[in-house]
């Protein structure tokens, strides 16, 4: 299934410590210029998707909408997390590559 490659490329990026999670260190990787894309959990506050959309557009960072925070967090092996931010140019393309597909399947 796609989906779970997707999560597995995360989860490796994760492993590397190419990958942030959480809000805070979201942001703060995407302010800094460190991160190549971003996803925030399709059940994240309105308040949390209106917060990074805007960022993400001010900054120049793609940002996607994928799976649930429990799904998201699961993959990162943590609890739950709204958003993540990939700081790998090679995991980032990877992991952009496959949800495009994803969403053309």
């Amino acid at each position: 299934m796609k989906r779970d490659n997707i999560l597995s490329m995360i989860g490796l990026a994760t492993k590397a410590g190419k990958a942030v999670s959480g809000e805070f260190m979201s942001e703060k990787m995407i302010k800094a210029g460190r991160a190549f894309m971003a996803i925030v959990a399709e059940d994240a506050s309105d308040n949390t998707k209106k917060r990074f959309c805007d960022m993400c557009q001010y900054y120049q960072v793609p940002l996607y909408f994928y799976v649930d925070k429990v799904t998201l967090g699961h993959a990162m092996g943590k609890e739950f997390r709204a958003s993540l931010a990939v700081t790998d140019a090679g995991f980032a393309k990877e992991i952009i590559k496959r949800i495009e597909l994803q969403s053309k399947a």
